[in-house]
């Protein structure tokens, strides 16, 4: 069985200086009662990969407004305007990924690969200071993988062995950070008793899971 931890237990993992993940672009899909609680322990010098900065009140955009991440690695900021303001000025690095190549990376990261080779941003800014492949007359960025110390992923069910159940479009990134993390935590709307979830509705399973919380 994982471990049902409290929310403010969960926080308290985060370390400062630590490479974390939260999922969903724009706030859908993300565990907004471990960002309130990151934001209320106040963790700073953070690495931040998401797909985006989200808002300014919502997602991982809190994290960002609090002054807490020192690198943003994401596709998008533009709908978080504290995101740009803080960019412009210096006071955040901004690691601009386009978003199928951040998937791919953090994908890999999960499953044990090195990276992907993607023809992705070959020709533009993306692919400063990346190794160049060619195959079959075709030019290739290498794209290396992205793991984190922790990610903290919101799901809709959740049971006490860990299998989850995302409800929509929390689907799609949530069970692909999962793998990629040192520690996973997810905030599960109800948690169930082994063997309560049918097999076909788990998206994603229990052994990527460390830790449950009541969400």
């Amino acid at each position: 069985m994982v471990q049902i931890i409290s929310i403010e237990a969960a926080a308290a993992m985060v370390k400062e200086g630590m490479r974390i993940m939260v999922p969903g672009f724009l706030a859908v899909g993300t565990a907004e009662k471990l960002v309130d609680a990151l934001v209320a322990a106040n963790t700073g010098n953070l690495t931040l990969i998401a797909i985006s900065t989200a808002y300014e009140g919502k997602g991982s955009g809190k994290l960002v407004v609090n002054k807490q991440v020192k690198k943003a690695i994401v596709s998008y900021i533009g709908a978080n305007p504290e995101s740009g303001r803080q960019f412009a000025a210096g006071e955040l690095e901004v690691e601009f990924v386009p978003q199928g190549t951040l998937v791919e990376r953090i994908r890999c990261g999960g499953m044990g690969l090195g990276g992907v080779l993607t023809p992705t941003g070959v020709g533009t800014e993306v692919e400063a200071h990346k190794e160049k492949i060619e195959i079959d007359g075709r030019t290739y960025l290498l794209e290396k993988r992205l793991r984190a110390d922790v990610a903290f992923l919101k799901a809709k069910k959740a049971d006490k062995a860990g299998n989850l159940v995302f409800h929509r479009a929390a689907r799609n990134i949530n069970p692909i950070m999962g793998p990629a993390a040192d520690i996973t935590i997810v905030q599960a709307d109800e948690i169930v008793e082994i063997g309560m979830l049918d097999p076909d509705e788990v998206m994603m399973p229990g052994i990527f899971v460390d830790y449950l919380v009541q969400g």
